[in-house]
């Protein structure tokens, strides 16, 4: 019991940190749609490494694809990596609806195939210093799979209308502790059975166009951040799809950081943001 309850109050004293911080306003934002929820946020880079020819990094945020969620408890995330000299475009999507359910079919899709569709010309205007051929997509918990599946369009199955006819041109994916696996997920449970609302239940032909596991391999490079002691989406998710990932043929990176849970990750005031930061750097330079 005691080893249960401090782990439990370790993990709302890290979920305290992360919301007690103010939203980060951002420099510009730029719609890719005509509903409120259809916007990405631009965060020009700022600090000593700021320079033309700086990274683009695409920051989607996670929240179990509820409503309740938005890009703001993540901005301070997206401001912290614009202080390293990134550009940052933070993106916004339709989630569910009144915070019951998670996500909408096809919305949620919709919306991040649009928004990454959209992103280089709103880009280009936003933060004219970004290079577009330094672009890396990072996202956390099921923002991580969203940026994973973005990544993945051009193997969703033929006749997806959200396919692409080649793979995005970008440096790679660094996704924290994300919702990778739907069938480790829903082994555990994950977020209350999320990713079950996603898709409207196990619907096999949904599941063909959002299981990360099933659109592989990518010939995209990417990394897992994942803390050791997250409760919110335990490793075993990551590490699951880590390991279809190599039985496809690909060498994904795995970052386990110890003694931490799901929300450090994207926590400015923590080291294992610094160390995302630093993955992210990684695959951009």
């Amino acid at each position: 019991m005691g080893a249960a309850r401090s782990a439990a109050e370790r993990e709302a004293a890290e979920e305290s940190s992360l919301f007690g911080h103010p939203a980060a306003t951002p420099d510009t934002t730029a719609a890719y749609g005509p509903d409120p929820d259809q916007v990405v946020d631009f965060y020009a880079p700022r600090g000593p490494g700021a320079a033309p020819g700086t990274p683009l990094v695409v920051v989607v945020h996670g929240g179990a694809w509820r409503a309740a969620y938005d890009r703001w408890h993540i901005s301070p995330f997206a401001a912290f990596l614009a202080g390293r000299g990134f550009a940052v475009a933070s993106v916004e999507y339709r989630r569910g609806d009144g915070g019951q359910g998670a996500g909408r079919w096809p919305d949620t899709f919709d919306d991040i195939a649009a928004a990454f569709d959209a992103l280089p010309e709103l880009a280009a205007e936003a933060v004219p210093e970004a290079d577009p051929g330094r672009t890396v997509l990072t996202g956390h918990s099921a923002g991580g799979h969203l940026a994973l599946w973005a990544a993945a369009r051009h193997v969703l199955p033929v006749g997806s209308p959200w396919r692409l006819p080649e793979a995005p041109p970008v440096r790679g994916v660094v996704a924290l502790a994300p919702i990778a696996d739907f069938a480790t997920a829903a082994e555990l449970n994950v977020c209350d059975g999320a990713f079950a609302q996603l898709i409207g239940g196990q619907d096999k032909e949904r599941l063909a166009h959002a299981d990360l596991a099933t659109l592989l391999p990518t010939g995209i490079a990417t990394t897992l951040v994942q803390g050791s002691d997250d409760t919110e989406v335990p490793p075993a998710v990551a590490e699951a799809y880590a390991d279809a990932a190599t039985a496809a043929g690909e060498t994904p990176g795995f970052t386990l950081v110890d003694g931490v849970g799901h929300f450090p990750l994207i926590d400015p005031t923590s080291a294992a943001c610094a160390l995302a930061a630093e993955e992210i750097a990684q695959l951009a330079w």
